[in-house]
């Protein structure tokens, strides 16, 4: 549900360059979820496959709840997804009320109705749910997009500084350097 590719099957045990380390150490956020950030900052990344043995003595210290709340981190961390959801849910169930509308306009003109009041008031309830379910959706894809730019992410990291007055005959830009750029996983 991301835009940011989090690798399967991997561990919280990493061997960074120093580039990627000064790129983690640049991002602001306080409530981090590495598996994601490591992804997220878009440097070559090689896995090394090996056997982990057994644990030999102990227990665990994660329990469900733990798990649970470790797996929400990362789902807020990198998705607004779930904030999309109430957007979609609330159009489905206006729709579904506009057709429920019709089906009772139908029923009252062929058959007549037994109970006044009752489907045209469930037909009212129903659309103004989804109708303010949509809206809340709305205004939370809003607040998704505000979170994303509080966490202060940058757009790109310099991979190296070249110094010089010219570089192959083009003029030297400002701060007297040229820079490679390394796109973000979140905007390649």
């Amino acid at each position: 549900m991301t835009q940011v590719k989090i690798p399967c099957d991997t561990g919280d045990f990493r061997l960074l360059s120093r580039r990627a380390v000064e790129a983690l150490k640049n991002l602001r956020e306080q409530h981090r979820f590495m598996k994601g950030l490591y992804a997220w900052i878009g440097f070559p990344q090689k896995a090394v496959a090996y056997h982990r043995d057994p644990r030999k003595a102990g227990q665990t210290k994660w329990n469900y709840w733990k798990l649970w709340n470790f797996a929400r981190e990362g789902f807020t961390s990198f998705t607004i997804g779930p904030l999309k959801v109430a957007t979609y849910l609330g159009i489905s169930t206006a729709a579904a009320a506009f057709l429920y509308a019709l089906w009772v306009i139908y029923k009252t003109l062929a058959r007549g109705d037994p109970v006044a009041g009752y489907p045209s008031l469930m037909v009212v309830i129903l659309f103004l749910g989804g109708i303010q379910l949509m809206t809340i959706g709305v205004l939370g894809e809003y607040l998704g997009r505000v979170f994303d730019e509080t966490k202060q992410r940058p757009l790109y990291f310099v991979k190296n500084v070249l110094s010089s007055k010219t570089v192959a005959g083009v003029p030297r830009r400002k701060a007297n350097c040229f820079e490679t750029v390394i796109p973000t996983a979140s905007r390649q």
